[in-house]
């Protein structure tokens, strides 16, 4: 299936698999990447160099020239570097959780590089597209992780009738009836998340797998418990016991996983304040927030790593609550694109029926 999308990061099929922390690693985009989708590694949670080995395991597993991407932090105080690394190894896409600034897309732009930024809102996508951005992916309510309460089917087509850049649809999508429902809004594409995390290519582990299958639509939440944002996972005794701690307690817990992220990432303190204030600029966050966003990442690693779900969050998409197997991706892209076919035939046949009368 050719879109705009397609033709524009040079995929075979329109579907793209996200930069989840701690899940997008290298085999799942290799994965993903090899089966004709976009896979995109999750790069916030690496150190430069861990980047740098991630992006040439990639290349190794996939064919010569096989198109993927990295997802970068833009309020990231190692953004630049983060950038020329990419464009130094020649990898095809960077994408962007928040907006980045418009001298680094024309960096990369520059480099060759395709730059697609995630959006949750028409006028963010206005801005990104005024900048340069090559496409971007609208993320509606439904999505997993950071989430907006604007759902999918009321953001993409106001995000499709305001640019004329490719427009990528995510939150709620799984199969192929979705991307046919998307093409019908004006996207050219979709991503998907909890789905790929929820394949046998993904190195989460099985207990937590397990945790996902075994939820109802029900049993995704959305909470501002973990780092004071809107943040859409499953609801598990760990995420009421946060919802219920004190401010006190949720303070001294992001303290310590603010030192534990800071070696893990190999950033210094300095670099964290920094970073901390470039978030606080560009989501007008108070103090207590910033320090709270230390959770997420460790807390996301106690489950998505360490497979303790008693200790970490999962997030997740509402579509976690009627995804019932672990395909590989190879299988789900396959799957997804046969899905799609039949729901195209089906409307089809919609236009030779006869008129009534």
């Amino acid at each position: 299936m050719e879109t705009a999308f397609t033709k524009l990061v040079g995929v075979a099929h329109p579907i793209v698999q996200t930069g989840m922390g701690w899940v997008a690693g290298p085999r799942l985009v290799s994965a993903a990447a090899g089966a004709g989708a976009l896979g995109i590694l999750a790069s916030a949670t690496m150190t430069l160099d861990q980047l740098r080995s991630a992006v040439r395991e990639v290349r190794s597993r996939v064919p010569e020239g096989t198109p993927f991407g990295v997802n970068l932090r833009a309020d990231a105080g190692d953004a630049a570097e983060r950038a020329q690394l990419i464009i130094d190894e020649g990898v095809r896409v960077a994408s962007f959780a928040l907006a980045p600034s418009r001298e680094l897309i024309a960096r990369l732009k520059d480099a060759g590089v395709v730059v697609i930024p995630s959006i949750g809102a028409r006028r963010h996508a206005e801005k990104v597209a005024a900048w340069g951005a090559d496409a971007v992916i609208v993320q509606g309510g439904e999505g997993g992780g950071h989430t907006g309460d604007v759902a999918t089917t009321v953001l993409l087509p106001q995000v499709v009738d305001a640019v004329d850049i490719p427009v990528v649809a995510a939150g709620g999508f799984g199969d192929g009836r979705g991307l046919v429902a998307a093409l019908a809004y004006g996207a050219a594409g979709i991503a998907m998340g909890t789905r790929f995390l929820l394949t046998s290519d993904s190195t989460v582990p099985d207990a937590v797998k397990a945790e996902y299958l075994k939820a109802t639509v029900k049993d995704v939440t959305v909470t501002t418990a973990v780092d004071g944002l809107p943040h859409r996972m499953l609801r598990t005794e760990l995420v009421g016991s946060l919802e219920r701690a004190g401010r006190a307690r949720a303070l001294a817990r992001a303290v310590r996983h603010a030192a534990g992220f800071r070696k893990l990432s190999g950033l210094s303190w300095p670099q964290m304040v920094r970073d901390g204030l470039a978030m606080k600029h560009g989501k007008d966050l108070s103090w207590s927030q910033v320090l709270l966003a230390a959770n997420t990442p460790m807390l996301l690693k106690a489950s998505m790593v360490e497979g303790r779900t008693d200790l970490g969050v999962m997030a997740s998409g509402q579509i976690a609550g009627v995804i019932e197997d672990l395909p590989s991706c190879a299988e789900l892209v396959s799957r997804v694109m046969a899905e799609a076919q039949q729901a195209l035939e089906a409307l089809h046949s919609l236009r030779t029926l006869p008129p009534p009368g």
